[in-house]
């Protein structure tokens, strides 16, 4: 499988979607999940095409654990989160909905589940919730 220059994250890093961005270095480009399973639930992509881990280079991988780590201190401080979630999916029978390799970072909350994936945030909330991440960088 090859992969596709039209999907979502292609688009928006050629800024032909918009995104609310979070934080961006020559390797990774960090933004806000538009359907958030958790407050402050943001994704990680490498600017580089990649379908997924399957096909990426060990250069494209290192790089964005680098920066879900940095994410990971980032929202457990914004939302005084006890502890982060990474979750990274491949191929569509392993959950990937989107292919370019990406990974979700979500703060959590002991006794707090995640939210059913699927529904649209209110972008106002979303964009306190950036706000908020934001400052913790």
């Amino acid at each position: 499988m090859s992969y596709d220059p039209d999907n979502i994250f292609a688009k928006i890093l050629r800024g032909e979607i918009p995104s609310e961005k979070l934080y961006e270095d020559d390797d990774t480009y960090v933004f806000m999940d538009i359907m958030p399973r958790t407050d402050g639930h943001c994704l990680v992509i490498p600017k580089t095409p990649c379908r997924n881990m399957l096909d990426a280079t060990p250069e494209q991988l290192a790089a964005c654990l680098k920066t879900v780590q940095k994410m990971g201190h980032a929202v457990m401080k914004a939302f005084d989160a006890e502890g982060v979630t990474v979750q990274q999916f491949n191929e569509a029978a392993g959950g990937q909905e989107v292919f370019h390799l990406h990974y979700h970072v979500h703060p959590r909350h002991a006794g707090i589940p995640m939210r059913p994936p699927g529904k649209m945030a209110d972008f106002d909330v979303l964009k306190q919730h950036a706000d908020k991440i934001r400052a913790a960088l």
